[in-house]
């Protein structure tokens, strides 16, 4: 039996709420685990046969807790994740895509397999009281977010990665 593991991290709500659309999306095709990058573990890496990252974007670059995620894992499963599929979702403040391409880089010494091209969600966060203020996902943005992990679910499921 397939599994999913989404990895998210928050500190103001936004990449929460889509990690949880993602796993209300996936959860209809597919065995999925949602943990904060804080409690996964090299051996959740391991167990899973595909991945879904969500996290925002701070001043211009991954979290720093998404980024602790990745080097504490990192060399754990080192060469024991090729070719497994990954997607990804930033919640970005301004364009999101430094963010998206820093966790490319590093799923790609992984050697996962990108399956669909990064999903950002801008809040257009500018100010001090914006970034640091509790955000509330559009309805519309929540529902890229459900298709997405249902989409990497059912492909999961059917062998399409």
């Amino acid at each position: 039996m397939a599994e999913l593991l989404i990895v998210y991290h928050s500190r103001t709500g936004g990449s929460h709420q889509m990690a949880e659309a993602a796993r209300a999306g996936a959860a209809e095709e597919i065995t999925t685990h949602l943990l904060t990058a804080d409690e996964t573990t090299p051996e959740h890496l391991l167990a899973a046969d595909g991945y879904l990252f969500c996290g925002p974007e701070n001043l211009a670059a991954l979290s720093g807790a998404m980024k602790e995620f990745f080097d504490r894992c990192y060399y754990p499963v080192l060469g024991h994740l090729n070719g497994r599929a990954y997607a990804q979702m930033i919640c970005a403040g301004s364009d999101g895509e430094n963010a998206a391409r820093q966790l490319a880089r590093i799923a790609q010494g992984w050697r996962l397999k990108a399956v669909q091209d990064p999903l950002i969600v801008c809040t257009h966060a500018q100010t001090p009281e914006d970034i640091l203020a509790d955000k509330v996902i559009p309805e519309a943005d929540l529902q890229l977010c459900r298709e997405l992990g249902q989409a990497i679910g059912a492909g999961l499921v059917m062998g399409m990665f």
